[in-house]
């Protein structure tokens, strides 16, 4: 759960899904900020393109669901597991959320 003094950042894609005015209307409502990369530019969402890749090898592909509430919670669990638990070499072998303290750690 997010602190109140936090602003998460939704990178994504210009998929016409991410574009609807619904959609990020959600969003604001909920204190999400919405980044879009450019048009016909995928090095923009790098880091999205390769969390989803990463999603799909380590969950998606080796489970079957028998409905959208088990792939939820599958996806729900791992969201969870790769950033509080999986480390990651690129980032010193830390978890994403220990590296994102540390960098915000003020230095004294």
């Amino acid at each position: 759960m997010l602190n109140p003094h936090e602003h998460p950042v939704l990178h994504s894609d210009q998929g016409w899904q991410y574009r609807m005015r619904r959609y990020q209307n959600i969003l604001k409502e909920h204190g999400i900020k919405q980044s879009m990369s450019r048009k016909g530019n995928c090095l923009d969402n790098a880091v999205v393109e390769c969390f989803f890749g990463t999603l799909k090898s380590e969950c998606f592909y080796l489970d079957e669901f028998s409905n959208i509430s088990e792939l939820k919670d599958a996806v729900t669990e791992y969201i969870e597991y790769y950033n509080s638990r999986r480390i990651s070499l690129k980032l010193k072998g830390l978890t994403p959320i220990e590296y994102r303290n540390q960098t915000y750690m003020p230095r004294v």
